[in-house]
């Protein structure tokens, strides 16, 4: 679910134009979701922030112009993926495993 924190695919107004951009989604958006979609699909969610959101709360507080553009540029220097596992209900160390992106430096 769109939900504060997680990351999803950014694409156009067709369902199957998401490439390689994504946006972090800073507030609750479950309109995005495909079941309150108005298209129908929505935007996929494929990560969550697990660490550094207040820097990600800095970077959409950031100013902007009139085109939405920052006003000065945001450079993230690292980032840093990480693979967590899903606990199982028999062992903690379950077999499944998701992505998270977690930003560390921002200058």
């Amino acid at each position: 679910s769109n939900r504060r924190g997680t990351i999803a695919m950014a694409r156009t107004s067709e369902p199957h134009s998401a490439t390689s951009q994504f946006f972090i989604n800073v507030e609750d958006n479950t309109f995005l979701d495909a079941r309150e979609a108005q298209d129908g699909w929505g935007y996929a969610v494929f990560g969550r922030v697990t660490r550094g959101m207040d820097v990600v709360d800095k970077i959409a507080s950031a100013k902007v112009d009139k085109d939405d553009i920052p006003v000065k540029n945001i450079v993230i220097k690292s980032i840093k993926i990480t693979q967590y596992k899903e606990e199982s209900t028999t062992q903690a160390d379950s077999t499944s495993a998701k992505s998270v992106t977690q930003p560390t430096t921002v200058g």
